[in-house]
């Protein structure tokens, strides 16, 4: 009985030996503990996040050095080719607020000022389509600090939108809305304190499509009418500050009647006024690029034929 004992322990003596011997050849399994991500958890994560889609980098719309982008879903300036860039507090959708057709890539021309002194962007808020709050958001220090003027509390949905400035104070906005067909509603609004401030002028009366406008200084201003086959210029002219407007007479020879139909924006020149009347959307005198000069020496009232501008003349 004793040898038979000692026998069985020193065979389990043995058999303990070799499992240690053949425990310690093998590699260690490590058990992930909680709260201390192992390598293949830490390579996973690392892998996820490079999954994840990085934003897009932003690329001015122009070589411009002020410019600005709407990559991202949002707005963006930069003042110096896009080196630095400057996010515009206002929701991108809002900007194409109303009746607009384009792409979305680019901000709707004229609805948006951006200098070295003042970047500024018309746009409408509201949930009611009928009645929108139009409101100019703008900056006189490169975007470190935003105001907001309202413009009007109560506007149709708009259609034409354009903004200017022609000094720190004196600034005009010219829009239009509730289009049914070739007709609508439109009103210029004109600040006097930069922007804060905004005031309607009187209603011109005309329920034309509105294609173009503006201010030459604080008292004169014009609307052009007609966007669709206009047969002739439709031009209406203020010189007390938009409290009265009355239609320009265009004095336009017959060689060239219904060729020369859409006034633009009146410019100074010396002692008197030049404004070119292009072809329309239609046109196809010469190209359809060739535009009609016209003079006035009475600030607006009247005009006369000058000369045919080629297209490289009217740049």
């Amino acid at each position: 009985m004793k040898y038979f004992i000692l026998s069985l322990s020193i065979m389990m003596m043995v058999g303990l030996i070799f499992c240690i011997c053949l425990y310690q050849n093998q590699d260690h399994i490590t058990f992930p503990q909680l709260n201390h991500p192992n390598k293949m958890q830490e390579h996973t994560k690392s892998a996820n996040e490079r999954k994840e889609p990085q934003p897009e980098p932003l690329q001015p719309v122009n070589n411009n050095k002020m410019s600005y982008t709407l990559q991202n879903n949002e707005l963006n300036m930069t003042y110096n080719k896009g080196n630095d860039w400057v996010k515009v507090p206002i929701e991108k959708d809002l900007l194409f607020e109303g009746e607009y057709r384009g792409n979305k890539h680019e901000l709707i021309e004229g609805s948006y000022i951006l200098t070295e002194n003042r970047a500024a962007f018309l746009y409408s808020e509201g949930a009611n389509r009928e009645s929108k709050r139009i409101v100019l958001k703008y900056s006189l220090d490169q975007g470190k600090t935003w105001k907001d003027g309202v413009v009007t509390e109560s506007f149709p949905s708009m259609r034409f939108r354009k903004v200017d400035f022609l000094n720190d104070q004196f600034g005009y906005v010219i829009i239009s809305g509730d289009r049914t067909m070739s007709q609508e509603y439109s009103r210029v609004f004109l600040t006097h304190d930069g922007g804060e401030s905004w005031e309607a002028t009187t209603d011109s009366g005309v329920t034309r499509l509105i294609s173009d406008g503006g201010f030459i200084d604080e008292t004169t201003g014009f609307l052009s009418f007609g966007t669709i086959n206009p047969q002739k210029p439709d031009f209406y002219v203020t010189q007390d500050g938009g409290n009265t407007w009355s239609e320009a007479v265009m004095s336009i020879p017959e060689k060239y009647d219904r060729i020369f139909v859409q006034a633009e924006l009146p410019v100074k020149e010396g002692d008197h006024l030049s404004v070119l009347v292009n072809q329309g959307p239609n046109g196809d005198y010469e190209g359809g690029e060739v535009k009609g000069k016209l003079i006035s020496k009475d600030n607006g009232k009247t005009w006369d034929f000058s000369k045919e501008v080629q297209p490289n003349e009217a740049e």
